[in-house]
């Protein structure tokens, strides 16, 4: 790098100038996103986000980048093996744009800090493992009371599944129902609740998921698309334009078989179409141990 260089952020992010107004980037530039989890997609959405110009992050995440990792996830790498991924996904949204501001929240996001993790937010967008249930549904719930949009996107085969919680709109535990169901049960609530059409069900070799074990497959295509269509909801929610179709609606987008689906379920998993994929999921995903 020269030495002579001086970051500017209006030339760094002006090739967002056409699809955003001047005055809309600086209203990206002066808003607040949190994201718990710097894994698969977590660490993705930072990196997007940062490149269209949002100025400020809360992140959480208290693991380190091991080689398991390699396949998906954005920090992983051989030079950020052992290293904590809020650090090093940190310094990385910084090489793009070194006038962030960014909290870390190295011990993950739990009941303690929660608050703390959610101050001052405009918007939450989900980077947990797809496992990691309790504190997902405690994460929204206090989204849900201070009125803070919510996204979640989950990398599914060669694609993406997206569903967006707006205040005042339906909430995740109204969708996805898990009050009452044990945890292995809620796992298959939460699948069958953001993929409704299950466009990648005709690829996957079900043999390599494990729920008891808390393990399935992964690409690094889904991972990158759901860090797209993410930001656009984000971009979306944040300059108040473009049609948002909150829960109960919901999409799944799936490259490998050229197919979106757009999905509505009125009372969320208390469909009684969610109903027959609940007990068909679970003869088909609870069998392997």
């Amino acid at each position: 790098m020269s030495k002579k260089f001086t970051f500017d952020y209006n030339t760094a992010f002006s090739r967002n100038i056409g699809w955003v107004t001047e005055e809309e980037q600086q209203i990206l530039r002066s808003k607040r996103i949190a994201i718990a989890g710097m894994g698969g997609v977590g660490g993705s959405h930072l990196l997007t986000l940062s490149r269209l110009g949002i100025g400020n992050f809360n992140i959480a995440d208290f693991d380190k980048f091991e080689l398991a990792n390699f396949n998906r996830q954005a920090g992983a790498s051989i030079s950020h093996i052992d290293m904590d991924k809020s650090e090093t996904m940190a310094n990385m949204a910084h090489d793009i744009n070194p006038e962030l501001d960014i909290k870390r929240f190295d011990q993950g996001v739990t009941e303690e800090n929660l608050d703390d993790f959610l101050k001052d937010v405009d918007l939450y967008i989900d980077g947990l493992d797809f496992f990691v249930l309790d504190m997902r549904q405690k994460v929204f719930e206090k989204c849900y009371q201070l009125g803070i949009p919510a996204i979640t996107a989950a990398p599914m085969g060669m694609g993406t599944a997206l569903l967006t919680f707006m205040p005042g709109k339906m909430s995740f535990e109204q969708y996805f129902r898990f009050e009452g169901a044990s945890p292995i049960h809620q796992q298959v609530l939460f699948i069958i609740g953001l993929t409704p059409s299950f466009l990648h069900n005709s690829y996957l070799d079900k043999s390599t998921v494990s729920f008891f074990n808390k393990k399935g497959p992964s690409t690094p295509m889904a991972c990158e698309l759901c860090a797209g269509v993410t930001a656009t909801e984000a971009l979306k929610i944040i300059l108040k334009r473009g049609k948002l179709q909150c829960a109960p609606w919901g999409y799944q987008f799936d490259a490998y078989r050229n197919k979106f689906k757009k999905t509505w379920r009125p009372w969320g998993n208390n469909n009684p179409i969610q109903k027959l994929a609940f007990y068909i999921a679970c003869k088909i995903l609870l069998k392997n141990k």
